[in-house]
């Protein structure tokens, strides 16, 4: 690795002052005028100084540390060490706004606030420096870019009960399932085979129902399952709710964007299904997209959590290829905006495999301000492509769920719908 460059150069102050002093010297000598000379004194002896400091020694470093999130900021510290008696700071906030400013070379610290606007990956705080020395006669290189990268957690939305599989297939857990065990409801009464706990003997039923003396007649319970819940998460498009802002990358005036809604989603969703103590697995539906496996419990929270965080917009070329595994009678979140037919595609396979399928639909409510006229058209041309969609997955049992009226209401009314 290559050590960043020490010497620096002269700044154009210098060379103006030099130039300076040679023409107040000149125009004193040919006028006769002392005092014009002396004007241009401190300017040749500053100028002097400066050539005989040399252009060496002022190497900058800068360093950035992430605080604490408050009120909507994002808090860092950024710090300099320098033999330089000044540093110029070069700090870009959330790659829109540049600032300035003059630090002493020794001990300098500055805090930068930065808004937070959206959740998923965020880049608060870019610095650069460059030391200053015999003010600013000697500037040293400037250093490389240091960068603070940040994941901003999506707002917690608390989301009720959640649809389940056709069939549970986990051995404990909260849902009541189909097969024999213990912590249901009311089953059957049966007779008592091998393996049968003497403390499951209903003797009332044995009194009233043995056929011959010595046998018994056990009571049997349904078991208690867990239920298997993969979120998919489609992150090819990052549509705002100010349509006039799409495909123009300006997200400071877009508001609550698409992968906004889907983060906060896939964040309670998951929360809901550990809550009630399922297994809960996570794919981004990206080439090379990250995949989390099923788990329960509060740690693989934390992770998903982590992991929803870090995602962001996939790049143009990172197109979705493979069908991720997905385990045996899982129910299946796909959250999407359902513009591009790759998600719900995805989602007819998934719904042709035998899974349950609930397509969560996170495009948010559209302001349809400063559209014209043509614009206003194509609008509602993919929103009708739109509505076409969502009449396939409809046709194949697919629930279509809008994150931006009222989820829990619906998720409520699909999970009902099912017992």
């Amino acid at each position: 690795m290559t050590r960043p460059s020490t010497h620096g150069r002269w700044s154009p102050a210098l060379t103006v002052a030099i130039a300076g002093a040679i023409v107040l010297a000149v125009i004193g000598l040919l006028f006769s005028r002392p005092d014009v000379v002396a004007m241009g004194l401190p300017v040749a002896l500053w100028s002097a100084l400066a050539l005989g400091r040399g252009t060496s020694g002022l190497r900058t470093e800068p360093s950035v540390a992430a605080l604490s999130r408050t009120d909507g900021e994002l808090h860092t510290e950024i710090s300099v060490e320098s033999a330089a008696e000044m540093v110029e700071l070069l700090v870009v906030q959330s790659e829109r706004r540049s600032r300035r400013a003059i630090v002493p070379g020794s001990d300098a610290t500055v805090l930068a606030r930065s808004r937070v606007l959206h959740s998923g990956p965020a880049l608060p705080v870019q610095v650069s420096t460059r030391g200053l020395a015999l003010d600013g006669a000697v500037l040293s290189v400037p250093s490389a870019i240091v960068r603070s990268a940040r994941q901003v957690a999506p707002t917690p939305r608390r989301v009720g009960m959640l649809p389940l599989p056709k069939r549970l297939t986990g051995l404990h857990g909260s849902h009541e399932g189909r097969r024999p065990g213990q912590g249901g409801d009311f089953r059957d009464i049966h007779a008592f085979v091998p393996g049968d706990e003497l403390r499951r003997v209903d003797w009332r039923a044995t009194a009233r129902m043995a056929r011959r003396p010595g046998d018994l007649l056990v009571r049997r319970t349904h078991t208690l399952s867990d239920a298997s819940v993969v979120i998919a998460m489609d992150t090819s498009e990052d549509l705002g709710e100010v349509v006039a802002s799409w495909g123009s990358g300006d997200f400071e005036r877009s508001g609550v964007t698409s992968l906004d809604n889907a983060r906060e989603a896939a964040r309670g969703l998951a929360g809901a299904a550990i809550d009630a103590g399922d297994r809960v697995a996570l794919h981004v539906l990206v080439h090379g997209g990250r995949s989390l496996r099923s788990g329960g419990g509060s740690r693989h929270l934390a992770r998903l959590e982590a992991a929803i965080a870090a995602t962001g917009q996939a790049r143009d070329d990172a197109a979705f290829r493979r069908t991720p595994h997905v385990p045996h009678g899982s129910v299946v979140l796909v959250l999407s905006t359902f513009f591009q037919g790759a998600a719900a595609q995805t989602a007819l396979m998934w719904r042709a495999s035998g899974h349950r399928v609930v397509a969560i639909d996170v495009l948010p409510r559209l302001d349809r301000a400063r559209l014209s006229r043509p614009q206003l058209i194509g609008l509602r041309t993919v929103l009708a492509e739109r509505e076409n969609v969502f009449a396939d997955l409809h046709g194949a049992g697919v629930d279509v769920v809008a994150w931006a009226d009222d989820p829990s209401s619906a998720l409520r009314e699909l999970a009902r719908a099912r017992r």
